[in-house]
């Protein structure tokens, strides 16, 4: 092997309601992502139970991010959707990077600081280790790509140094074994078996925040509902949800630099766009001058004619879970046969007796 053949991966955890932040900030560009490269999709199943280990209906919930997968456009045939539970070796490449990271390393996550909050003793070693768990759902498919936003730079970024620290200490049985590629870290020339994976971004990602509070993202644990517009709301509740959105007493400007200090109408501006595919300054140009009463009416049907065929497809699917289940189990089948032959290779490096 002379490089590394380009592969995406990313996952979506089953936990709440798929929301708009969700579709605009992720999945829409899964979407656009298949149609260039060879993709893996994961419902991260395991990662659910590090911050809250008891779930009603677990099943239901990888379930319906799947849904939200196929009804998006996303292609399970010619790429791989499963959910993570199914593929065993991500949980074993995990622990051999739990023994690759250091717990200085782990400490420094701002993620499991903001998630433990102040009681972190009383949180689960596995919210510690979650990052950990990410680098393997990625390395165990050797994937050279991940989309990511702000909020998980830093894991990525950490699973760059665990890919690191592994290729160097193992450079030399990499070599025998007779795996790996020719790379540069830093400015030396090592031989590695595992890529040191790119963020993907494209373009300014959509920040799409509470329509309760301009200054907090947009969430699925936020208590009110009124908060977010879900991706199986009806058309009457995104409009009712839209024309209950905070806003300020002043019409929309004209110009991008209006928006300043104005979080509820600098984020209604970025969803109108985000859904048309547009920027602010062009909606602006459109609305400018005008009223709230008037740009809200126009928002909620853009937001329905974007989200009403996700939100009828994912009813359908999720009505007879049997198509959904064919496909994570297909999807399974075929990801647990690529990461069954990397973790070969790294039992054989690491020099386990099998």
């Amino acid at each position: 092997m002379n490089s590394f053949k380009p592969l995406v991966f990313s996952g979506v955890q089953p936990t709440g309601n798929l929301h708009l932040g969700n579709y605009l900030g992720a999945i829409r560009k899964f979407v656009a992502l298949q149609e260039n490269n060879d993709c893996i999709y994961c419902v991260v199943d395991l990662h659910a139970i590090t911050a809250q280990l008891v779930h009603e209906d677990l099943k239901g919930q990888i379930r319906s991010i799947a849904a939200a997968f196929i009804a998006s456009g996303i292609d399970p045939v010619k790429h791989i959707v499963f959910n993570q539970s199914a593929v065993p070796q991500h949980a074993e490449l995990a622990w051999i990077f739990n023994c690759v990271a250091r717990i200085g390393w782990m400490n420094r996550m701002t993620q499991f600081k903001d998630k433990a909050g102040k009681d972190r003793e009383n949180a689960s070693l596995g919210l510690l280790a979650y990052p950990s768990l990410m680098a393997a759902d990625i390395l165990v498919y050797r994937a050279t790509h991940v989309p990511v936003g702000d909020d998980q730079k830093q894991h990525l970024e950490l699973a760059r140094d665990i890919a690191q620290k592994f290729n160097i200490d193992f450079q030399e049985r990499i070599r025998t074994t007779g795996q790996g590629v020719d790379m540069v870290v830093g400015e030396e020339p090592i031989h590695g078996y595992f890529p040191l994976v790119e963020p993907l971004i494209d373009g300014p990602a959509p920040r799409v925040m509470s329509l309760r509070d301009g200054t907090k993202k947009m969430s699925k644990s936020d208590p009110s509902d009124l908060s977010r517009i879900n991706l199986m709301d009806d058309a009457d509740e995104i409009l009712k949800k839209i024309r209950k959105a905070k806003t300020d007493p002043d019409g929309l400007p004209s110009e991008v630099e209006g928006l300043a200090g104005r979080p509820e109408a600098d984020n209604l501006i970025g969803i109108y766009a985000a859904l048309a595919d547009r920027t602010k300054a062009d909606v602006l140009k459109e609305f400018g001058g005008q009223q709230f009463s008037v740009f809200k009416p126009a928002l909620a049907d853009l937001a329905v004619q974007v989200l009403a065929p996700i939100s009828d497809e994912m009813r359908r699917l999720l009505g007879d879970t049997s198509h959904i289940d064919a496909i994570l189990k297909d999807g399974g089948e075929r990801a647990r046969a690529r990461a069954e032959a990397v973790m070969n290779d790294v039992y054989d490096i690491v020099g386990f007796l099998r």
